[in-house]
């Protein structure tokens, strides 16, 4: 009913105009004779001449959107793509968010409604509600936090602990604070996070036994014995050798004792659990609590007797090759008290910075 309603009216306007064009022909050509005759008149002319100049209307400026892509701890998303679209397939736009994790659509058309759409690798696709941008406007999309996707969930329904632990520590093994430094002992995801099997407890010690950093990191420490003469070994390459042995022994002790050994034989993860929310004070006694309470393998907070024990044997292990005039009992103390507010100050970095100076962390966990 509609198409015919329409045939009719276009067909009644062209009869219309048909007989207009043959009723008005001889009029028209008899005007045209006495025009010829006519001389112009010029004030006519003259106003053709003004209308002929007049400009025609600028067409509307046009907008812009910006925005910045963050996660849902504020950290920005690198290279996440933003897709801008009107409802239809054919007008849509794509930039992918900078180091800044800032994007912006620049020459976008006034007065129409669009959508932006965020894909990020490895979170959820995120859309802004309408925006409707005005002629020379620059709208900013806000709110902009990707959660990550949920990938770790199907693998706990369909995989078995050991592979999910094993998958999980791979990642940590990548962690890596400026990416370099290991970080291995951090747990961000901590809702999916499955208790670590004694095989995987003594090889995550291991690789931080053996990491270059460690290595340098008890080089660097054995330097600066070396300028202060503490401990007493003798001045001299030789002294420089033993005080480098000696950190990297203390190392060496306190990471497989409190991070393998007892772990293994108390049942208890010797992994710091990342909070990353609630108020800072808080987050802040989390962290200063992690020398002392720990999950055990069975997901309950218990006394953290796998680090004080460790940070205790490893303390009086070193009284085996130590100077003489340094050893005994205050060695084991000043060592065990040492290691302790370290560590305290290690899980207060984690809570706090480290995080955001750990890549993989954001884009793995």
């Amino acid at each position: 009913m509609y198409w015919n309603h329409i045939s009719f009216r276009n067909w009644t306007v062209a009869a219309f105009f048909v007989f207009f064009v043959f009723s008005s022909g001889a009029a028209v050509s008899a005007q045209q004779v006495d025009s010829a005759a006519a001389p112009a008149d010029p004030v006519t002319e003259q106003t053709q001449q003004q209308v002929a100049q007049v400009p025609a209307a600028p067409d509307a400026q046009a907008g812009h959107i910006t925005g910045t892509v963050l996660d849902t701890y504020g950290d920005v998303v690198v290279g996440a793509t933003a897709v801008l679209d009107d409802g239809t397939i054919t007008d849509q736009k794509s930039v992918d968010s900078d180091d800044n994790g800032f994007f912006q659509f620049a020459g976008v058309k006034p007065g129409v409604t669009y959508h932006v759409t965020i894909h990020g690798k490895g979170f959820k696709d995120w859309t802004s509600e309408a925006i409707l941008v005005q002629p020379g406007q620059f709208s900013m999309v806000t709110g902009i936090q990707l959660k990550l996707a949920e990938a770790a969930t199907s693998v706990t329904v369909y995989g078995d602990n050991l592979q999910i632990a094993t998958e999980q520590i791979q990642v940590a093994e990548k962690q890596r604070v400026l990416g370099f430094i290991p970080n291995f002992y951090v747990v961000y995801d901590s809702e999916n996070v499955v208790p670590m099997p004694a095989k995987l407890k003594f090889q995550l010690a291991f690789k931080v036994a053996i990491d270059p950093v460690s290595f340098a990191a008890a080089a660097f420490l054995g330097t600066v014995d070396q300028a202060s003469d503490s401990p007493n070994y003798p001045q001299g390459w030789g002294g420089f050798g033993e005080r480098v042995g000696a950190r990297y022994a203390d190392g060496f002790t306190d990471i497989m004792f409190g991070g393998a050994v007892l772990p293994v034989l108390l049942k208890q993860d010797p992994r710091y659990y990342y909070q990353g929310t609630g108020t800072t004070k808080s987050r802040l006694m989390h962290a200063l609590a992690y020398p002392f309470i720990c999950k055990g393998d069975n997901g309950k907070l218990q006394p953290n007797y796998s680090t004080i024990g460790g940070d205790l044997i490893s303390a009086g292990l070193s009284n085996l090759y130590y100077p003489p005039s340094n050893r005994g009992v205050g060695l084991v103390f000043t060592n065990l008290a040492v290691g302790t507010a370290e560590r305290g100050l290690s899980t207060v970095l984690q809570e706090f910075v480290l995080r955001r100076l750990t890549p993989n962390a954001k884009k793995d966990n």
